[in-house]
């Protein structure tokens, strides 16, 4: 694993753990740290990481149709997030960065960030099975 890969993999954990207590703004500032350091590229990798967490041993690899009722209906950040997700699950990179720098261009990317930090936290919590707790 090259060093780049392992700060991606900690700043991930550190979003992680911060939407884990709930604390949206340590989850903004680690993304903020993150971007400081390495860019938007390395705030996309590490979104692109969260993204791979919440899909976990599911990720269908390509073709996948994941459904998201009522997405249509739903607020910029929750599309956006069901979008990434999409293109992770599809392995498509160039659909993420599209949605990324759309996302950064529109002034929503911190709340699109925060959406996808509390949607990974929410499904590692689904998984949990309650004798786990």
């Amino acid at each position: 694993m090259t060093d780049e890969a392992q700060q991606t993999l900690d700043d991930a954990t550190a979003v992680l753990r911060s939407a884990l207590a709930g604390d949206g703004a340590g989850v903004v500032g680690t993304f903020d740290a993150v971007v400081d350091r390495s860019g938007l590229a390395g705030a996309y990798g590490v979104a692109w990481c969260l993204a791979a967490t919440m899909l976990g041993d599911d990720a269908p690899g390509g073709g996948a149709a994941l459904d998201f009722p009522g997405i249509d209906q739903a607020d910029y950040d929750t599309r956006w997030v069901a979008r990434f997700v999409s293109a992770y699950a599809n392995d498509d990179a160039d659909t993420g960065e599209a949605l990324f720098g759309a996302a950064a261009a529109d002034g929503l990317l911190p709340d699109c960030l925060l959406t996808l930090a509390g949607s990974t936290v929410a499904t590692l919590r689904s998984r949990v099975e309650p004798t786990d707790l």
